[in-house]
């Protein structure tokens, strides 16, 4: 008789877990970001990156391009591996500053065996050995560090502004276990997202255009396609507001009525009232001043930052101390 599968083995079996953990939650319905995520999710969110009103991407790739020398001198030759690496256009000026000698090793590591192969066809030449890893953040360095040669440094690249899907004490702990796994003197390179008009933050995160409710709505869409629910996504909309207390732009589905949703692959039926709202997605904005005090809870030294001015975000070098 064949094992049945278990949700930690079956994506399917997770996503159904997920979702029934989310929507019998007491006082807030919720879903994991992650999710937002699919195909049709990755295409809109890269449609996302390309809008006016979304200036964080563009931003990224300046402050890269002028972090890129720094970096190099610090750290030219070490191994490189990349937290969530997407296509990996913005990377290869991290990565040809770093080139020394014929070639590279880089390590991108992400669940995505599609995202994987993407980026390996972008940067698998010129020097640049890429070996993707498809796995979790954490299991992805542990993995990438039995890469490096002996006295080798590692350097991990966490850019764009994911670290601010956590909140502040649960961004240091994430950032804890990355130095868990890095030895004294290797670095990290972390992208994060600055505080800025709310207005400003606000329009990025619903822009007149509606292609980021599109993006948003799609997760009660893959719910439908993945799990045969029933959501009407046209009694939903897509709300954006910005949470002063915990200082981030918060990502919500509004029931535009009394409505109750049939869920047969998570075996659930759940029921919303008129303007109850699924939160799905958090994005924490930070102050500058406050990145040297992370860097040291979570075991590292500040070493440089360089800033956009245009739309405020940050690129900030790290390097590993001893840990206790």
């Amino acid at each position: 008789m064949p094992a049945r599968a278990s949700p930690a083995n079956d994506p399917l079996m997770t996503f159904a877990s997920d979702v029934t953990l989310g929507l019998t939650r007491e006082k807030q319905k919720e879903l994991p970001s992650k999710y937002l995520y699919d195909e049709l999710g990755s295409v809109l969110f890269e449609a996302i990156t390309l809008l006016p009103e979304y200036g964080l991407t563009r931003a990224d790739e300046r402050v890269i391009r002028r972090s890129a020398p720094e970096t190099g001198r610090c750290f030219g030759g070490a191994l490189i591996a990349e937290l969530g690496s997407g296509s990996g256009k913005k990377t290869r000026h991290i990565l040809n500053a770093c080139l020394r000698g014929p070639s590279l090793t880089y390590a991108p590591i992400d669940l995505s065996a599609t995202a994987l192969a993407v980026c390996a066809g972008q940067l698998d030449n010129g020097g640049i050995e890429v070996h993707p890893i498809a796995a979790s953040y954490l299991d992805g360095i542990g993995r990438a560090a039995a890469l490096r040669q002996r006295k080798q440094k590692l350097l991990v690249l966490f850019l764009g502004s994911t670290i601010g899907n956590f909140d502040r004490k649960g961004a240091v702990e994430f950032l804890r276990k990355i130095g868990s796994c890095l030895l004294p003197g290797d670095g990290l390179l972390l992208g994060t997202d600055l505080e800025k008009p709310i207005p400003k933050m606000l329009v990025a995160y619903d822009d007149p255009t509606g292609v980021t409710a599109a993006f948003n709505l799609n997760l009660l869409g893959r719910i439908n396609r993945e799990l045969g629910g029933d959501f009407d996504l046209r009694m939903f909309q897509h709300e954006a507001r910005y949470n002063a207390e915990h200082r981030r732009i918060e990502m919500h589905l509004r029931s535009k009525a009394d409505q109750a949703v049939t869920i047969p692959g998570a075996q659930l039926r759940v029921s919303f009232v008129c303007g109850e709202t699924i939160w799905t997605e958090a994005s924490h904005k930070f102050a500058l001043a406050e990145l040297p005090r992370m860097a040291a809870e979570a075991g590292f030294v500040h070493q440089q930052h360089w800033i956009d001015e245009e739309w405020p975000f940050a690129e900030s070098l790290w390097v590993r101390v001893a840990g206790p």
